[in-house]
């Protein structure tokens, strides 16, 4: 790595996100050459590339992460969607595929969605549907609502289905996630016994973190595609989940 690729990469973590163009712009080299060098950053681990932009491999920022494999998402939030009849009302958690399936929910206007995500709140304000935001400590980086006062909100609210999102699930751990106040809350939304969805690309699993979400058991279903190995199916299966498989596209 020359002194350039670690001033973008440095650039990049402080920063969070940044464009080809305004890195280009910092260095004084063309969009090419700054392409090329996010190109080697991200082949060694260093950061992810998506539409135009770098960002760190732990972004949390929920515009990056819906953009990344955008197409594939958009897939999965529909076959989450096909679930919801209409007049349900369906808890939403964070997570840039939880974010289009409570697009495409709102955009029909026949679903009551209740979540902790101020993001989801906000993108959905010119929807028709009925958007309940749960409140509590706000969580900046996430834009969640996390804490004891969220709990006790949950205690208020009914569902018949909570759509989860994951940070990583290894056969040894279940589900996990990466931090302990939003894990906590999901915690809290399994303790109500409703149907509980995961629904996350295929890329989570064989990841680990350090925070539990489950057991298991309080899970009903797992969403994700066709990039899950038939081996972790067959795992997630045999602990009672129904695993719906959605094509790549």
């Amino acid at each position: 790595m020359n002194a350039r690729q670690q001033s973008i990469l440095q650039t990049v973590i402080d920063k969070g996100r940044m464009s080809v163009t305004d890195l280009a712009r910092m260095t004084g080299v063309s969009e090419v050459t700054i392409r090329q060098d996010l190109n080697l950053l991200e082949k060694q681990n260093y950061l992810r590339r998506t539409h135009g932009f770098a960002v760190p491999l732990d972004s949390e920022d929920m515009e990056t992460r819906m953009m990344n494999n955008f197409s594939l998402k958009r897939e999965l939030a529909a076959f989450a969607a096909s679930l919801v009849s209409a007049g349900e009302t369906v808890f939403i958690e964070n997570g840039s595929s939880n974010a289009l399936l409570a697009r495409t929910l709102a955009e029909r206007g026949d679903v009551t969605i209740i979540t902790v995500s101020s993001y989801i709140a906000h993108l959905l304000k010119e929807t028709p549907g009925e958007v309940i935001l749960l409140g509590g400590i706000y969580q900046k980086k996430s834009e969640s609502m996390v804490g004891p006062l969220t709990r006790q909100f949950l205690q208020q609210v009914h569902f018949s289905k909570a759509f989860i999102g994951i940070d990583g699930w290894q056969p040894e751990t279940g589900f996990t996630g990466r931090d302990m106040m939003r894990t906590d809350v999901v915690n809290g939304v399994l303790e109500k016994g409703c149907e509980a969805i995961i629904l996350t690309d295929s890329s989570k699993f064989g990841a680990v973190h350090p925070y539990t979400l489950g057991p298991v058991n309080q899970f009903n279903r797992v969403i994700t595609d066709s990039g899950l190995a038939a081996s972790n199916q067959l795992l997630l299966e045999q602990s009672g989940l129904h695993v719906d498989i959605v094509q790549r596209p």
